[in-house]
């Protein structure tokens, strides 16, 4: 489990599970008002011994049962706590989020103040305003009052014509994620606060490709940042896209839409905004993962290539005992093993899947048209594209 990072209204963290991806674990309790706030201080300052214990950095049972009874309660109450995970189950708890339980448990321990975070106060301003509240008021001394002194005058000329100017600070690093938004308030007539926050996380998503695409351009792919078999052609991170489009590449990168057939409410409505299936959005995001804009218009259009890299990748499937192999435009069908080669108009080799025949089905009839599914890198060669797709499928035990 990566480090647990702790905001107002929300505790996330990234959990690995049985995917190489890991999965984005969460826990959203409410923020306490400012009313609420307000009663826990006026509640605890009149105890000079609680401020002390807060002060010095615990959480005493006294100051939650006071605080609990100020209206401002510390723990989590029945039915606050709401767990979030980008796994594919369905369950109202899943064991990534349980994990998660299990080390804020632990946080807390050694950071109380964690606690109070989550519950949008940070340890320094509260710790300003127990300071304050608790000093006893002294009458300040009579100024004195002190001669006027006039500022040295320093000419604006020499300052902007000096040939030495201090070296500029090292830029900071990258991070190794993209930050989460903070909570979203409730407005009336206003957007839903989750769906505030499920844009937001992903445009954090994708100014954190454009980031890693500036620096080390080429290094970042379409596929979110995901390691590949063989390095891409630099693609912009930030293309002008259509709604469709956009709509894939959403479904295809957003921490919370992960998974081959997590066609879950949310997956769902984002399809239907689009006017499509959660199976057709489910896989034009898997072609997208594959290859980008590219992988998508190879998913979505045939057409004719030119006779060359395209009859050499057949001759080489043909030599490699793949027959009979069939031909349909820019594709390249071997029907018994339930692989398909499609050669994208980038000069690459994206590999497709069948998806398994249906019970009483003839292997010579093979998949319809639309039950190939995108799998595995694309490459460059066509044997370096089905090897891959052949090491998938092994691994995953689907022949």
């Amino acid at each position: 489990m990566a480090a647990v990072r702790v905001v107002p209204g929300r505790i996330t963290a990234y959990v690995h599970g049985s995917r190489p991806r890991p999965y984005r674990a969460e826990l959203r309790l409410p923020v306490l008002s400012d009313e609420a706030w307000e009663g826990f201080l006026d509640a605890v300052c009149d105890r000079p011994d609680l401020v002390a214990a807060l002060l010095d950095g615990g959480i005493p049972r006294a100051v939650a049962d006071r605080a609990a009874r100020a209206g401002a309660p510390l723990p989590p109450e029945p039915g606050e706590l709401r767990p979030a995970c980008t796994c594919p189950d369905r369950g109202r708890m899943c064991k990534h989020t349980a994990a998660l339980g299990y080390a804020v448990a632990g946080l807390l321990d050694v950071e109380p103040f964690a606690l109070l975070l989550a519950r949008g106060r940070d340890e320094e301003s509260l710790r300003d305003e127990l300071a304050r509240r608790s000093a006893r008021p002294r009458r300040p001394a009579a100024p004195v009052a002190a001669p006027p002194r006039r500022a040295a005058a320093l000419p604006a000329r020499g300052v902007y014509t000096a040939r030495e100017r201090p070296p500029l600070p090292e830029p900071l690093p990258i991070p190794e994620l993209p930050g989460e938004p903070g909570p979203f308030p409730e407005v009336a007539g206003g957007p839903e606060p989750d769906a505030l926050a499920f844009l937001a996380v992903g445009a954090a998503a994708r100014a954190h490709e454009a980031l890693r695409f500036a620096v080390h351009p080429g290094s970042t792919g379409p596929a979110g940042g995901r390691a590949r078999a063989e390095a891409a052609p630099a693609v912009d991170p930030l293309p002008e896209l259509s709604l469709w489009h956009d709509t894939v590449r959403l479904a295809a990168t957003h921490p919370d839409l992960a998974g081959r057939r997590s066609l879950s409410p949310l997956f769902a409505e984002l399809a239907r905004a689009a006017g499509r299936t959660a199976p057709e959005l489910a896989r034009a995001a898997a072609a997208w993962r594959q290859g980008g804009p590219a992988g998508l218009e190879v998913l979505e259009t045939v057409w004719d290539p030119p006779a060359g890299d395209f009859d050499r990748g057949r001759s080489a499937l043909v030599g490699q005992g793949l027959t009979p192999v069939g031909i349909h435009r820019n594709h390249l069908t071997h029907r018994a093993g339930g692989h398909q080669l499609r050669y994208g108009r980038d000069g690459r080799w994206y590999p497709y899947r069948a998806d398994p025949l249906p019970a009483g089905a003839e292997a010579e009839e093979g998949p319809a048209p639309g039950d190939w599914w995108p799998e595995g890198p694309a490459a460059s060669d066509p044997l370096t594209a089905l090897a891959a797709l052949t090491a998938r499928t092994a691994a995953t035990g689907r022949q």
